[in-house]
């Protein structure tokens, strides 16, 4: 595999991270605030994802791609948490470790093809 197509499968994996993060925090702003401004910034912040979201797919193969977006459940999660005191129960654990687990190797995936 050429160095170029190695950097490529890396760029759409960090795009689709980013993407996770900004979807996982437009939706909390949403959440936790009211009024126009907040609904204005949490939709500039998921749009933000949204568009990261569309440029990774052109680093990268949907199918390795579009899982990895499952990362914005564990920041979601790790969100609810710390703001708003949602506990992480044990099966919450046991799912967010399968998550972690399953991008790790889907990310390995599309960068070693």
């Amino acid at each position: 595999m050429e160095k170029r197509e190695k950097w490529t499968g890396w760029i759409g994996v960090v795009l689709m991270l980013l993407c996770a993060i900004c979807l996982s925090l437009g939706q909390f702003i949403w959440k936790c605030y009211d009024g126009i401004l907040p609904l204005i910034v949490g939709f500039g912040i998921y749009g933000l994802g949204a568009l990261s979201m569309l440029c990774a797919y052109r680093f990268g193969s949907l199918s390795v791609l579009q899982p990895i977006n499952s990362v914005s459940y564990v920041i979601a999660a790790v969100l609810g948490n710390i703001f708003l005191n949602e506990a992480i129960t044990p099966g919450k654990v046991f799912g967010i470790v399968f998550i972690m687990a399953g991008v790790f190797f889907l990310a390995r995936g599309e960068v070693r093809e």
